[in-house]
């Protein structure tokens, strides 16, 4: 196959894989799907769970799980009426505090997210978690690991879609899969682009405030973690995978009217 037939294969199939970010309306290149990510996602995430020391069953892990589920609720009461209720098909929401000095936090695709110890003392109550969820779920409901997995693939190739890629280079499309969701030990975590990094501090807001929590409080917790990085001689890790808080309060600020008209309607 020549380069010139290469280059016109793949602007073909990003011409055909995009789709567009529920809610927001960005376009996206999507050429994998639930049906293929989610099942690996579910397998990573009870490997991260085997290996790690889950604490959900303290006070603080049961504060996870019942924010985790109003978070979840609301997501479901936001896409039910904006008529994206088949974006949840194959979700199973499971939430989950892990033993660990790691000031972070993540989700996987299918509502599979998990938090670190460490970063329980910033968020200083059921609100300040609630912040971390809703943006760390809306990366999942706004499909940014599927995304960042399809451009993956595209990059190095692997044209056919993720079952074949599987086929052809397994070894390489594993490790796409752990950058694309964003666990994957030595592989660490990457970052969002801005534009998934704002969809998802959005709609972050948005559903923490119909979940019944106070916008509000989100610049409030990075306030707190941006006083956080400057007592260390590194920041946390939750810090050098997103935009600095000075710029994230900024947004989430200009944000905010939004939210509080949701938190106000559902309080």
């Amino acid at each position: 196959m020549t380069k010139k037939i290469l280059i016109l294969l793949t602007m073909v199939l990003i011409i055909d894989g995009c789709a567009r970010v529920p809610l927001s309306g960005r376009r996206q290149l999507s050429i994998v799907g639930n049906s293929e990510i989610l099942p690996m996602s579910y397998d990573q995430y009870s490997q991260v769970m085997a290996e790690s020391k889950v604490v959900t069953q303290t006070p603080e892990g049961q504060q996870v799980v019942k924010v985790g589920n109003r978070i979840a609720k609301a997501v479901e009461i936001y896409l039910n009426e904006q008529g994206y209720s088949d974006e949840l098909k194959g979700f199973a929401w499971e939430f989950n505090l892990l033993e660990s000095d790691q000031i972070n936090a993540w989700a996987m695709p299918g509502g599979k997210v998990a938090f670190y110890t460490g970063i329980m003392p910033i968020t200083q109550g059921e609100t300040g978690i609630a912040v971390i969820m809703g943006h760390e779920v809306a990366h999942a409901i706004a499909n940014h690991a599927r995304e960042r997995m399809s451009q993956g693939l595209v990059a190095n190739g692997l044209l056919g879609g993720l079952q074949v890629a599987m086929g052809q280079n397994p070894s390489l499309t594993q490790t796409l899969f752990l950058q694309a969701v964003g666990y994957g030990g030595q592989v660490g975590m990457l970052k969002f682009s801005r534009d998934q990094e704002l969809e998802a501090d959005e709609l972050g807001l948005t559903f923490m405030a119909i979940a019944g929590y106070d916008p509000r409080e989100a610049p409030r917790f990075w306030e707190r973690m941006e006083a956080q990085a400057g007592g260390g001689s590194r920041p946390p890790e939750f810090l050098s995978t997103h935009p600095g808080p000075n710029r994230r309060i900024e947004q989430l600020n200009k944000m905010m009217p939004a939210a509080m008209e949701y938190y106000n309607r559902n309080r």
